[in-house]
């Protein structure tokens, strides 16, 4: 009997909940005899300019710009390592992808161009108000990507001092 080969992206970033939707994934849903290939897939939200000021300008120069540019890129260095680090005790096949945009379009997108199965994603569990005013990652994914959605939502902490 053929085994069958499903292509996951994960997407994470540098917030614990991205990195507990991996562990729970990898925990709960990753089954042992399939032949899966994990793409962790990390989207890097440009360096902003804001418009009037461009990298010649003096009040952005190109120290500062290559200086946010290195930074975010040993974080995107810092999150994959994290998270291919934690796929390593499974028998699964780790690919890792930096892409820039709006995470919201970067994640749809790649979803499609690598024909996912499957997209998991963290939810960082804002109210009804954060999430009218800064939009919602996993609800826009869920909403418009081309294939079925995995949020993993943190347990509630429990109250200091309960049992």
């Amino acid at each position: 009997m053929a085994v069958e080969e499903r292509r996951i992206v994960v997407a994470v970033d540098e917030s614990e909940e991205s990195m507990h939707a991996l562990s729970w994934f990898l925990k709960n849903v990753l089954s042992r005899n399939s032949q899966s290939t994990l793409t962790i897939l990390h989207a890097r939200r440009p360096v902003a300019v804001y418009p009037g000021v461009d990298k010649t300008s003096s009040l952005f120069s190109h120290d500062v710009f290559s200086s946010l540019e290195r930074r975010d890129t040993e974080m995107a260095t810092w999150v994959l390592e994290k998270a291919t680090k934690m796929c390593s005790p499974y028998d699964v096949k780790v690919e890792t992808r930096v892409e820039e945009g709006d995470p919201r379009e970067v994640i749809c997108e790649m979803v499609n161009s690598l024909k996912a199965d499957l997209l998991v994603m963290g939810s960082r569990g804002y109210g009804v108000l954060a999430r009218s005013i800064m939009g919602s990652v996993s609800n826009h994914c869920v909403q418009n990507a081309n294939c079925p959605v995995l949020v993993v939502k943190m347990p509630k902490s429990s109250p200091v001092g309960s049992k």
